[in-house]
């Protein structure tokens, strides 16, 4: 199938397609911080949302490998492949410290972290899908996710602060002193993604 698709648009596409995995994790994630409600099921459904996206991760180094002229570095293609899947393995990682640590209720910080969180993929999918564009029409969308990473840093930094200064269980402000730094790290790899992108149109220039 790989030969019969042109190698531009294949690889374009299967980032398309990482990157949209990304929102519905995201969406699920969000929805789970909101609806605090068959939390477990949730947290399975965000799980195999992230096997989908190994397995669009794996598809983009296979096609690598196979492939002698690519459209993009082979660095910038491999950069972006890891990226995407990084944000899926932080939205992972902050569902299974949910179940793990049998949340019983979500804080308004990690509920505005997830919604954060959500927002950041949304625009990163944005970018990702005018790759093959001008730097100008995916600015905008690179420094929507930069204000949004500072946004998920400020609100994580206080929601953070606020645990050691009104929380007296140590094991309480362990557990939510993690999640929200996963939360966090979910929005850094959001810009990790973004500045990949724009590395890549930068070099179309």
């Amino acid at each position: 199938m790989f030969g019969l698709i042109p190698k531009e648009e294949a690889f374009f596409d299967l980032f398309k397609q990482a990157a949209h995995n990304v929102i519905e994790g995201a969406r699920l994630l969000k929805d789970m911080m909101e609806d605090f409600r068959d939390v477990q099921d949730k947290a399975k459904l965000i799980k195999e949302v992230e096997h989908v996206g190994d397995g669009i991760t794996h598809d983009i180094a296979l096609r690598l490998n196979q492939t002698f002229m690519t459209p993009l570095d082979r660095e910038d293609i491999h950069d972006l492949a890891c990226a995407l899947d990084d944000i899926l393995d932080s939205i992972e990682a902050v569902a299974d410290r949910v179940v793990m640590y049998k949340v019983v209720k979500p804080t308004e910080a990690a509920v505005r972290l997830a919604d954060i969180l959500h927002r950041a993929s949304v625009a990163v999918a944005r970018g990702v899908d005018r790759i093959d564009m001008s730097h100008e029409e995916i600015k905008e969308y690179c420094v929507e996710v930069n204000s949004l990473e500072n946004e998920a840093d400020r609100v994580s930094r206080d929601a953070i602060s606020e645990l050691f200064d009104k929380e007296s269980d140590p094991i309480f402000v362990i557990k939510w002193k993690e999640i929200y730094e996963t939360l966090e790290d979910g929005t850094d790899r959001c810009e990790d993604v973004s500045n990949v992108i724009e590395r890549i149109v930068l070099k179309q220039t």
